[in-house]
């Protein structure tokens, strides 16, 4: 890492000349072991941050001005501190960083010219957080030495995202990011924000595999799914007014709306993906990665039947690794429609997975994935 921060160092001076001297920050991406699409229900989810990171070196100018280069897209925008306020969404990769600037404005954050030199190891748009990690990069060099709250830093970012980039996340990414242990992951409880650190064994590797199929979470489908979170919602609190989320759902509530088409299944995967959270939990605390690895798949299943957040072929990758040896378990990870699957393995068979996992994608659909080895790091702050 100590290298990496040097590198980009060399690079911002070369960009910025006539800056100061520059501080990193480096915030991680994450990786959700399972809890999909119950953190805006106000349910459980189970990140972990990973080693893999959005890095960004800044210093202050005497120009009233944010400039921000993005190294690994080779853009470039430039935005006049005054005139932050009245900025609005280009619909490209600058409404993270302008609407994290935004943000802290109106959260009553003073900051003077900026120049931001982002270099990410994060690739777009599989599933692995790139964007809330640009966030909080972004959130923690603007601030500089003042302090604010880790907690309160993710929910400026949630919000940025949310209202200025157009995506109705929950906070998850964000505090994941903030808040990410090494040597685990944590589990939050998306109502209260309370959280714990759950340990994982060394001798299970966590492993994502990119199914090089982009999604776009802003699409009508996450945005679908959240309208009919809201939908079922409302359906239940007829009959059960003390149903404020899904969270407040019970098992034989679900049974009540048996007859609800698609709203049905949207329930029945968060209350059961909830259930699921807790007892991965506890065999983690177990070491019980046997364990761990079903309920995984079962989780699969419900993303893939219950809510239709999948696809051909991350189900295949699914299928697929749950036949090769040391597989504990496999599933989609993130908002669906494509991305990555996180699988969990025997950290011996890394080797073998890794070629056969490959092997059987080309094969099928002609591309070569991904492969990421996702070992659980600190949360986003200064680096040195």
């Amino acid at each position: 890492m100590a290298g990496q921060a040097t590198e980009l160092i060399e690079k911002f001076r070369w960009k910025y000349p006539k800056s100061g001297t520059p501080r990193v920050v480096r915030a991680p991406g994450r990786i959700n072991l399972i809890g999909d699409h119950t953190d805006y229900n106000e349910g459980f989810v189970l990140p972990m941050a990973i080693e893999l990171a959005c890095w960004i070196a800044s210093a202050e100018n005497d120009l009233g001005i944010l400039r921000i280069h993005s190294e690994d897209l080779q853009k470039y925008i430039e935005m006049p501190i005054a005139l932050l306020a009245e900025a609005a969404p280009r619909d490209d990769w600058s409404d993270y960083p302008i609407g994290v600037a935004q943000e802290l404005q109106a959260a009553g954050v003073e900051f003077p010219g900026m120049d931001l030199f982002i270099d990410s190891t994060l690739p777009m748009g599989v599933g692995l957080s790139s964007s809330a990690a640009l966030e909080c990069a972004v959130a923690l060099s603007l601030l500089g030495n003042q302090r604010m709250e880790r907690v309160d830093i993710a929910k400026i970012c949630q919000r940025a995202e949310n209202y200025f980039a157009g995506t109705p996340c929950g906070i998850m990414d964000q505090f994941a990011i903030m808040h990410g242990r090494e040597g685990g992951a944590i589990r939050l409880d998306c109502r209260s924000l309370e959280f714990e650190a759950v340990p994982l064994m060394r001798s299970a590797a966590v492993v994502a595999v990119n199914s090089m199929v982009k999604r776009e979470l802003s699409a009508s489908g996450y945005s679908d799914r959240r309208k009919e979170c809201e939908a079922a919602i409302d359906l239940i609190a007829e009959k059960h007014p003390e149903v404020q989320s899904l969270r407040d759902v019970t098992p034989e509530m679900v049974q009540e709306i048996e007859d609800a088409g698609p709203l049905y299944g949207r329930v029945h995967h968060v209350v059961s993906e909830n259930m699921r959270v807790a007892a991965f939990v506890q065999a983690a605390r177990q070491n019980n990665p046997t364990a761990m690895g079903k309920y995984m798949v079962q989780s699969h299943r419900s993303l893939r039947d219950d809510y239709e957040v999948s696809c051909p072929e991350v189900d295949f990758l699914v299928e697929t690794a749950m036949e090769l040896a040391g597989v504990y378990g496999a599933r989609m990870t993130g908002g669906g429609f494509g991305g990555c699957t996180v699988n969990l393995i025997n950290r011996e068979s890394l080797p073998e997975f890794r070629r056969r996992i490959k092997a059987f994608y080309q094969y099928r659909y002609g591309i070569d994935p991904q492969v990421f080895l996702c070992e659980p790091a600190a949360g986003a702050g200064q680096f040195g």
